[in-house]
Order: C-alpha cells, then structure tokens, then sequence
C-alpha cells in the first residue's frame, strides 16, 4: 500500500472482526504487563504450516467466525483466517507464549491489528 493510502474496507472489517472476536468469543482477555496482546500469523508463513495451524487451532477452540457467512470470514484468504484462528486459541488458552508459537510461524504484537494499513 503506498504512503498515505487508506486500508481497504474488507481489511478493516477483518480486524474489527478480530476485536469482536474477543468479546463474543466467551474468553477472558487478560493483560500482558498491562498490555493487550494478539496473536498474528507472520504473513511470510509457508501455506503449509498455515492450513495445519488453522487445523490444529479449529479442532481445539470454535472457529465458526471465519466460516462463510461469519464476522471474520472477509477477508477469505489462508492468512487472515489462520490469524484468527490463531488468536482464538491464544486468548483461550491464556495468552501465554507458548499458545503462539505455531512451529514459528506467528508473532505476538501490542499494538491492534485493526489499525494496522494493509501490506
């Protein structure tokens, strides 16, 4: 995305879907050193470790939300919803370090992913 651009509406929706995501996902959020805390896919990911990522995450937490027609289904692309599903189980399972670490294939940020510009 060029300097000054603007994200796309469907990005913003994904990261505001994310936000939703953690108060109707019935998980507790809890406080990094007073700090909230995401887990994110690290986009240089190979598809691979993603689909078994998005696997392994969906068989442990719901992931119905990015399934069609769900509020983080757009945008439908391998990464965003291995994010999500990612960041499910990281909020679910205590946002500890070790829920995020995916075969190093993620990132645990402070900063919102939905004020993120789109790469």
């Amino acid at each position: 995305m060029a300097r000054g651009a603007q994200p796309t509406a469907s990005l913003l929706l994904f990261y505001l879907g994310l936000v939703l995501l953690f108060f109707t996902s019935g998980s507790t959020i809890r406080f990094a050193e007073g700090q909230k805390t995401w887990c994110v896919a690290k986009p240089s990911a190979d598809d691979k470790v993603l689909t078994s990522n998005l696997n392994y995450a969906c068989s442990q937490v719901n992931c119905g939300v990015i399934q069609p027609g769900g509020p983080c289904y757009n945008p439908n692309n391998l990464v965003s919803h291995a994010a999500v599903a990612m960041n499910l189980y990281y909020a679910a399972h205590g946002r500890n370090s070790w829920n995020c670490y995916f075969q190093n294939s993620a990132l645990i940020v402070q900063s919102d992913p939905s004020t993120w510009p789109q790469q």
